[in-house]
């Protein structure tokens, strides 16, 4: 029989013989979970007044256990904390050295509770602070990009469908494109916070306890708006860590996306965009180049924030009810969708800011590829023919500038007679740039005036983020 001193002294009076060596370290979490020692401290502290107040623990013991695990957190904060993968995880870690600092109050600690329902509250808190967190950088990403369309509402380029050019816009307006796609990744931030600030604590480890709990007021303690209703689900479901990482993977995609943008733009063939040599790396054999690295970076990022979502799908779609070991995988997956999300919101943040567009470049790739065509079918139109048939006409149009090299609004006019009897001589002004991009002048439109006045509406938005 093995020395039952080798067991682990907080849970081993079952057992008849130790962990085997290997299986002690394929277990154990601690390594990756002891970076929730604040939540865990913190949610023991609301744990310890609430025993105190049914008449758990004394006065005395309160104190004790409140000031040892000051004192643990300063250990840990200074680094002078002995992590051990003998007591396996961050709970049994800190209850550990607890005990051994105040002796009977710190074993008293865990009456009416599980680390079932311990960590799951654990990451409740971790999460509640990450979705603030991401949430704050977020919104400075957003004013960001209000800054830079308010600053080049007039800027005239090219939009595209199919990466063909397809109708002028302006520069500002493709800015509140990326704004409206990170905005609705604020909005779905908020929502699942609301779903994350829910308490688990008092399910125990499955079945609630009975000792006469008071869970509204540790949820009070904790700042949760409200406690689980249900012990099993409590304990068991992650979907809370899903539905983050869902919606952390779509704002990465989203980012992933303008990342492309500014990608293809800082390329020779668009040079739409410059960016400081702060953001981009050089090459070690091309003395020529400069790479936008960051954005590359960040687009290559969203691979793995993807896969942190299917991973916690993956562990969480098997699972019977209550508590399974599975969920001790739920952590990594989560913790590191956290920092890539922090990360590269900081680096977009700063890169956008930083971005300066080549308008002379974009204007000119914007009066190439022929951009004014509908302009001119929706002036045959209000000349009072059928769309289709102006839609024909304009083609022909099209076909005859190509063979002939030029624009459209280069064509004369009694060429263009040919095509439409209509046609009269104010229809240059339409073939003009600034009167395609002008002529969008209704809500969500393209015209100048318009991109300023949504950029006013979305710094009155963006206030509505608070949590």
């Amino acid at each position: 029989m093995a020395d039952k001193k080798q067991q682990n002294q907080l849970w081993g009076g079952r057992f008849a013989e130790a962990t085997d060596a290997f299986v002690q370290r394929f277990t154990a979490s601690v390594e990756f979970d002891k970076r929730l020692y604040p939540q865990d401290i913190e949610g023991s502290l609301a744990h310890a007044r609430m025993l105190h107040r049914i008449g758990v623990l004394e006065e005395n013991e309160l104190d004790s256990i409140v000031n040892g695990l000051a004192v643990i957190r300063e250990q840990i904060e200074r680094g002078e904390f002995d992590w051990t993968i003998a007591h396996e995880d961050v709970h049994m870690n800190i209850e550990a050295r607890l005990t051994e600092r105040i002796g009977d109050a710190g074993k008293k600690l865990h009456t009416g509770r599980s680390r079932n329902d311990q960590v799951a509250t654990d990451m409740r808190l971790y999460l509640r602070a990450a979705i603030d967190s991401i949430s704050a950088q977020l919104k400075l990403l957003l004013g960001t990009l209000i800054d830079q369309a308010e600053a080049h509402h007039a800027v005239i380029m090219p939009g595209f469908t199919h990466l063909q050019t397809a109708q002028p816009v302006t520069f500002g307006h493709h800015l509140l494109a990326w704004f409206e796609m990170l905005l609705r990744d604020a909005q779905r931030l908020r929502d699942c916070r609301q779903r994350v600030n829910v308490m688990p604590l008092g399910a125990a480890a499955l079945a609630g306890t009975g000792y006469p709990i008071d869970r509204e007021y540790t949820a009070a303690q904790l700042g949760f708006a409200a406690v689980a209703e249900n012990s099993l689900d409590a304990v068991s479901d992650r979907d809370f860590a899903i539905e983050f990482c869902a919606a952390g993977a779509l704002l990465m995609t989203h980012m992933s996306r303008i990342a492309e943008e500014v990608v293809l733009w800082m390329s020779a063939q668009f040079h739409f965009v410059e960016l400081p040599d702060r953001f981009c790396t050089g090459s070690s054999i091309m003395p020529q180049k400069k790479n936008p690295d960051v954005a590359e970076l960040v687009r290559g990022k969203s691979g793995r924030v993807n896969g942190n979502l299917i991973a916690l799908l993956t562990i969480m779609k098997g699972q019977p009810l209550a508590y399974n070991k599975d969920n001790q995988e739920d952590k990594e997956p989560l913790f590191d969708t956290v920092d890539t999300l922090l990360d590269s919101l900081r680096a977009f943040t700063d890169m956008l800011a930083a971005l300066r567009p080549v308008s002379d470049n974009m204007r000119r790739a914007a009066g190439a590829g022929f951009a004014t065509a509908t302009d001119l079918a929706d002036y045959l139109v209000s000349k009072g023919l059928a769309f289709r048939d102006a839609h024909h006409a304009v083609g022909e149009i099209v076909a005859a500038a190509a063979n002939k090299g030029c624009d459209i609004g280069d064509i004369p006019l009694a060429i263009l007679k040919n095509h439409s009897s209509v046609i009269d001589d104010d229809v240059y002004e339409v073939l003009t740039l600034e009167g395609s991009v002008s002529s969008r002048k209704h809500i969500g439109g393209t015209a100048p005036a318009q991109v300023k006045a949504a950029a006013l509406r979305a710094r009155e938005r963006i206030a509505t983020l608070e949590t």
